[in-house]
């Protein structure tokens, strides 16, 4: 088969990756990609916001799958425009993509068909929306309601910062995102990211994961698209992962086709693991960044068959494989991420980090110039290790990462604490 994979980040890496190793692959193009994807597929420098010239490339190079990485382009119709053209895409809908493209219609859906969820408001206004904070408990959790590139999101702990996020949504520093916004109730629990394939009847479940949002250690600082990941989630025991199918997952399949959208693609639940049970933050429409590293890390199955059968929707009888090793992946970040990352810094002793056991390196915003590898982007680097425990795939990993020399680049020190202190008999949380 050929296939053509849609975008430049370590999810893509991840992905490109995982596809170049099945049998059923004849060539994998990669359109923009990135110096890593390089490595394992031709990368072409389409624009994927040109839905045209996927189509014509598609034809040109007959292309059997296209599988779409980011959000962006699945909310824009990217899959409607090439199924109208005859080529077969992995991913949903420009309908079945609001469940990312807008927080409210998400919310909005759980409340009509009884998903549990943190109670809301949705706004058009900074007025309406200032009087519904003063009148509510603190922290409250202040969303622009569209894509914000994983930066639309503040936790208000007071007044004054939910005044401030509800001025910078209206004020247009989200764009387009922040013309309405949801504000809703800050949960209290322990935080899972939970994917399953859906081929718009049946779901499939994929392994469990947890990322680590905040910039620096201690979960401080501004929230990112996520600083690192680790596979699997502890607290989604298999008690609780058929809660969240049964209560969450299965209900918005449900949903979905029932309102004439199928959801076709891989469904990513972003949960808060609460005191009553698990509850949904919001969805994405799309695997994970940087879950879908650690995800691929430990998968054994075939990737591009279990895509296939997401697409031909027969999923009610496939089943997938994964090493019974944990992942773990870290993220090294240009500093001034998530603000305006330094770009063009040199980035040295990949393939000495790239030598401990057990570990890959996938590249998420990097560039050729002759033999030097340069940053190009805020997420820069994933590095990730299978291991016995999460605590050994931890080790190897930063074994790894201290053999990297790049003096512009930082990370976190404690990805994986959760788990590792669950490992070593210490409470939860």
């Amino acid at each position: 088969m050929n296939v053509l994979l849609l975008g430049s980040g370590g999810r893509e890496h991840a992905l490109a990756w995982a596809l170049s190793a099945s049998p059923l692959l004849k060539s994998l193009y990669c359109a923009p990609g990135n110096a890593g994807i390089a490595e394992v597929a031709q990368c072409v420098p389409l624009d994927i916001a040109d839905h045209s010239a996927l189509a014509a490339f598609c034809r040109e190079n007959r292309i059997d799958l296209v599988v779409v990485g980011p959000e962006a382009p699945l909310v824009a119709g990217v899959v409607d425009d090439l199924t109208a053209a005859g080529i077969k895409v992995f991913g949903p809908s420009r309908a079945a993509a609001r469940l990312e493209g807008s927080k409210g219609f998400t919310k909005d859906l759980c409340r009509e068909f009884g998903i549990p969820t943190a109670t809301y408001a949705r706004f058009s206004n900074a007025g309406d929306a200032k009087a519904y904070a003063a009148r509510h408990p603190l922290p409250l959790v202040v969303k622009a309601d569209g894509l914000a590139a994983g930066k639309g999101v503040v936790i208000a702990e007071t007044k004054e910062d939910a005044e401030k996020a509800i001025d910078a949504c209206f004020g247009g520093s989200f764009g387009p995102a922040g013309a309405e916004i949801v504000i809703e109730e800050f949960l209290q629990g322990e935080e899972a990211s939970f994917f399953a394939l859906v081929d718009g009847k049946h779901a499939l479940p994929l392994a469990t994961a947890q990322d680590h949002k905040r910039a620096f250690d201690g979960e401080t600082g501004p929230n990112t698209g996520g600083m690192g990941a680790y596979s699997p989630a502890p607290v989604m025991t298999p008690e609780m992962s058929e809660r969240v199918m049964s209560e969450i997952i299965r209900p918005t399949v449900a949903a979905m086709a029932a309102r004439g959208t199928p959801y076709k693609g891989v469904l990513y639940a972003g949960l808060m693991i609460t005191a009553e049970g698990p509850k949904l933050i919001e969805y994405n429409v799309r695997f994970g960044d940087p879950e879908a590293q650690v995800l691929m890390m430990r998968l054994k199955s075939d990737l591009l068959a279990a895509l296939l059968a997401t697409v031909d929707g027969v999923l009610g009888s496939f089943d997938l494989r994964w090493h019974d090793d944990a992942a773990l992946t870290v993220v090294l970040a240009a500093k001034g991420y998530p603000g305006t990352p330094v770009k063009g810094t040199e980035i040295r002793g990949l393939e000495e980090a790239a030598m401990v056991p057990g570990v890959e390196i996938f590249h998420a915003g990097t560039r050729r110039d002759g033999t030097r590898l340069l940053a190009n982007g805020g997420r820069v680097l994933n590095v990730a290790a299978r291991g016995r425990t999460v605590s050994e795939a931890r080790d190897r990993v930063y074994e790894a990462i201290s053999r990297i020399d790049w003096p512009e680049g930082f990370y976190r020190r404690d990805i994986g604490w959760r788990a590792i202190g669950r490992e070593r008999g210490d409470q939860p949380g």
